[in-house]
């Protein structure tokens, strides 16, 4: 997958384990914009990330023309 942009550093925000997606946003981002992404986009391939744990992550084109979070990785 191509990355858009830089690296960025955020939080994830949601994350359900049992359905295997989440959600991660920006540190200090007033819109509160919030990418989704898929288990799978885990780093390291545990499929398990702490709801509130920092990440650095990549944005990359997803399904329907919308952004995903790829490559997550606790910071």
């Amino acid at each position: 997958m191509r990355s858009i942009g830089s690296r960025r550093v955020g939080r994830v925000v949601a994350y359900n384990a049992s359905a295997g997606y989440g959600a991660v946003a920006l540190d200090g981002d007033a819109e509160a914009t919030e990418w989704f992404f898929h288990s799978t986009a885990i780093a390291d391939g545990t499929r398990d990330i702490d709801e509130g744990a920092a990440v650095s992550f990549d944005l990359v084109a997803g399904h329907c023309g919308q952004f995903e979070a790829h490559d997550i990785a606790p910071t």
